[in-house]
């Protein structure tokens, strides 16, 4: 079984580079994998990177905001889920 826990927004998205930005309210690390949700947008994708303010770090934490690399387009306000693969 799967479930999904709600770990952030995204609050910017630049287009030309496909980063996103998105304030977390769960903590995530690299190889996480996340879906991204909203109005028309539906993915799934493994964190590969993610940087603060310039500065690749492998864990974040709630209230931090960070850079994601977007294997496609996101928009303003789409919700960011953490996958969890429920072993039970």
């Amino acid at each position: 079984m799967v479930e999904k826990k709600l770990v952030g927004k995204i609050t910017h998205y630049f287009s030309k580079i496909g980063i996103a930005v998105v304030e977390l309210s769960g903590d995530v690390k690299e190889g996480d994998r996340i879906k991204v949700e909203g109005a028309t947008t539906s993915f799934e994708q493994v964190i590969e990177s993610m940087e603060i303010e310039n500065e690749k770090v492998e864990l974040a934490t709630v209230g931090q905001s960070i850079g994601l690399k977007m294997k496609d387009r996101v928009r303003l306000h789409d919700n960011v889920y953490k996958i969890m693969e429920n072993t039970k």
